[in-house]
């Protein structure tokens, strides 16, 4: 996937979409990162999960599986940049293709399948980076061949724990068999516990790290409340709603809308917004939100936040909207903040309900 400037984005399209992504981090850790910067003003800045937000534009885990450009993309505007997935061990992935621009539908459908260098290179990139400034916050994952997942979260909380600004814990990737099971009853109640038993271990006297937990959109009203409950009884501070989807609207008009994996992109905004307003409803202020689905411009990242959203993610509009699209949202939001009497983005936080 391509990043580099809006020239470039579109000559990188024209390379297959995964060879296109691994020469844009190339070129990110070559120096040719974007110079553009989203203007920070107070209007934008927000407090969420325990971290202070200079704007609430996230970049979402898979464009920096190993922790190799979060500066770059700092640089482009971001107000915090979440890299990964990380598994313990280092894992090739998924055969390929895995990777698929749906360019009729600005969608993307990958099958990566948690491909990444493993834990040591991602501690060892991010020790690299100590010091800098900018919220870089860890995804972790599962390794495919785990015998027991839930130690594999417990292993990269540990080895990452003073190195990173916040942890997501990634449950809801539909391109690891089962992965998605860790998402009921009684698997989260043991992955949960267990993270929660090792953050206090860890924390001792000194202050923690925040720990977010991303959710598949596949979710019914009852599964929303059962997960808003465990994760608040268990300590999350904010829940990221929601990884791509198993779903195929009747929408899509792309050659590669048959091909298996998870859908993001623009096909996913309005169910991942609706199941956004759900978490909200369900949590009724009690968890932080974080939104991500088909955010590509000023009004949607706006809508998500009138669901419930504090901050949002994007990765797939980065594709065809180039690296000045987070400058070009964060200038919309204040203009609308302005437009409806808001002194700050949080006041638009859930309007809509």
């Amino acid at each position: 996937m391509s990043f580099i400037h809006k020239a470039g984005t579109a000559v990188l399209r024209k390379l297959p979409a995964e060879r296109a992504h691994m020469t844009t981090v190339k070129l990110l850790r070559a120096g040719f990162g974007p110079k553009i910067r989203a203007k920070n003003t107070s209007d934008l800045a927000v407090h969420i999960g325990g971290l202070d937000l200079p704007n609430p534009i996230g970049l979402a885990a898979g464009f920096d599986k190993d922790c190799d450009v979060p500066d770059a993309m700092l640089g482009a505007g971001f107000g915090f940049v979440e890299c990964g997935t990380v598994t313990p061990k280092p894992q090739a992935g998924n055969p390929k293709p895995r990777l698929f621009r749906l360019t009729e539908d600005q969608a993307v459908i990958n099958r990566m399948g948690f491909n990444n260098r493993g834990l040591e290179h991602f501690h060892a990139r991010l020790g690299a980076r100590h010091g800098r400034g900018g919220i870089v916050g860890a995804n972790l994952g599962a390794n495919k061949d785990s015998r027991d997942r839930a130690a594999d979260y417990v292993t990269g909380l540990t080895r990452l724990w003073g190195k990173c600004d916040y942890f997501t814990i990634n449950i809801s990737s539909p391109n690891t068999p089962g992965l998605r099971k860790l998402q009921g009853a009684d698997a989260m109640e043991d992955l949960l516990g267990r993270l929660c038993e090792k953050r206090m271990e860890l924390t001792g006297d000194k202050p923690s790290y925040p720990m977010f937990l991303k959710v598949a959109p596949d979710l019914d009203f009852a599964e929303i409340e059962r997960v808003v409950e465990q994760a608040r009884q268990y300590g999350m501070d904010a829940i990221i709603v929601s990884n791509t989807t198993i779903a195929r609207p009747d929408s899509l008009q792309s050659v590669h809308k048959g091909e298996g994996g998870g859908l993001s992109g623009q096909p996913l905004f309005e169910s991942s917004t609706t199941i956004l307003r759900e978490f909200y409803a369900a949590s009724q202020g009690s968890i932080d939100l974080i939104g991500v689905g088909g955010v590509s411009n000023g009004a949607q990242a706006y809508a998500k936040i009138r669901a419930g959203a504090k901050a949002v993610q994007l990765y797939s509009a980065l594709v065809y909207h180039g690296p000045q699209l987070v400058a070009q949202i964060c200038q919309d939001l204040s203009a609308r903040l302005k437009a409806e009497g808001f002194d700050n983005i949080l006041q638009a936080v859930g309007a809509d309900n």
